[in-house]
């Protein structure tokens, strides 16, 4: 991913300096000068050389970019190396853990699918509001498999340092699903990235990437307020003074 924008960035600065250029040639070379007086300069109307080529060089450019951004994407989907997380893994296969994002206006909810694991255990989720960002919490050198979903509109699950994005979408029998393993600890911060209404920006979420005794701790952290189950957040919230403020889900638990 890191490759693909680097590139794409020297591309445009390659064709945007080359235009600047023939602007500033062409400004030069045919400013008006005293002894032109009033005849204007020599009209070209057609030529189809040069016509071609303007047409040619936008969409080789743009074919370009798009084979390598096809490849680029089923690289990222494939789980290939490259973020700034150290994030890697290939999708299929069983995950370690499994974990239902869902994102609603205008935060989001982590279900924690401790059932569905090859070591079984009780799901439990944690959910944000306007007022309070969620915490996800995720182990050091284990798959997990995500699977985004959403009550209402739109939404789009990003942490820039994974180079990774997809949409959350409502109405969708299958949600969206990727793997990741991330295998370097530390705190990152996750947003929406799909334009979703009047608080769009206040869906902000912190990952924390732990060890595999701090992923437990906070489970049962979970499990002791009382968070157990699934949350899917199918009432959404609909003004920041109406969320609730100690971070309970307004929501269905199952």
């Amino acid at each position: 991913m890191g490759d693909l924008w680097t590139g794409s960035w020297i591309a445009a600065l390659a064709v945007g300096v080359f235009v600047w250029g023939l602007i500033g040639w062409a400004g030069f070379r045919y400013r008006r000068r005293k002894r032109d007086g009033e005849v204007a300069p020599r009209q070209t109307r057609y030529n189809l050389p040069m016509e071609i080529l303007y047409t040619l060089t936008p969409l080789l450019i743009v074919g370009v970019l798009f084979v390598f951004t096809v490849q680029t994407q089923n690289k990222v989907l494939a789980g290939a190396e490259g973020s700034t997380a150290g994030v890697s893994g290939p999708q299929g296969g069983s995950p370690d853990r499994v974990i239902d994002v869902v994102g609603q206006k205008w935060s989001w909810t982590f279900n924690y699918r401790e059932s569905q694991t090859a070591s079984g255990g009780t799901d439990v989720w944690e959910t944000g509001t306007i007022n309070a960002s969620p915490d996800l919490y995720l182990p050091v050198n284990q798959t997990v498999r995500f699977n985004l979903t959403s009550p209402d509109v739109i939404h789009s699950f990003w942490v820039p340092a994974f180079y990774f994005k997809m949409d959350a979408i409502p109405g969708r029998p299958n949600p969206n699903t990727f793997d990741m393993t991330p295998t370097r600890e530390g705190v990152f911060i996750g947003k929406c990235a799909e334009l979703c209404g009047t608080y769009h920006s206040a869906m902000i979420f912190r990952v924390h990437v732990v060890s595999e005794e701090e992923y437990e701790a906070k489970l049962a952290q979970l499990e002791e307020a009382g968070n157990v189950g699934t949350n899917y957040g199918s009432r959404a919230y609909v003004e920041p003074d109406l969320a609730p403020q100690g971070g309970e889900a307004e929501g269905e638990g199952e």
